[in-house]
């Protein structure tokens, strides 16, 4: 079993930048074995994808809406990924949710449906 604990959402005004954190753990849990995502759902809308990362860090991907603007990283010695996002907008107000899936390959993401583990989320509201 896996846990995600995300952290660092809040309140901000457009234009402003907000660093999410999401910090992984379990008994048996190794951080090289597994690719991480970020995902938000908005009030009344479906989850979204905005950014996934391989284990080893080398592949990046983002939803088109983000690009330029967040970036994803990850310290797999801390057990930690985090989602760095500036230039904010207030279509970007969201519940953002931390997932990890089992893969040490190069491939990257957007499917939900591949993801095993999620966290609790952290609000990130952008006020105009």
């Amino acid at each position: 079993q896996v846990q995600l604990v995300e952290s660092g959402g809040g309140l901000v005004q457009a234009g402003g930048s907000l660093r999410l954190s999401c910090a992984a753990s379990g008994r048996t849990f190794s951080m090289y074995n597994y690719a991480m995502g970020w995902f938000r759902q908005a009030p009344g809308k479906e989850r979204e994808f905005v950014a996934s990362i391989t284990w080893s860090g080398g592949t990046t991907y983002y939803v088109d809406s983000v690009k330029g603007r967040f970036t994803i990283s990850r310290d797999n010695t801390k057990n930690t990924v985090y989602l760095q996002m500036n230039s904010l907008k207030p279509e970007d107000t969201a519940v953002y949710y931390c997932a990890s899936r089992f893969s040490v390959s190069s491939s990257v993401t957007d499917d939900p449906g591949k993801y095993m583990y999620w966290g609790q989320g952290t609000q990130v509201t952008v006020s105009s």
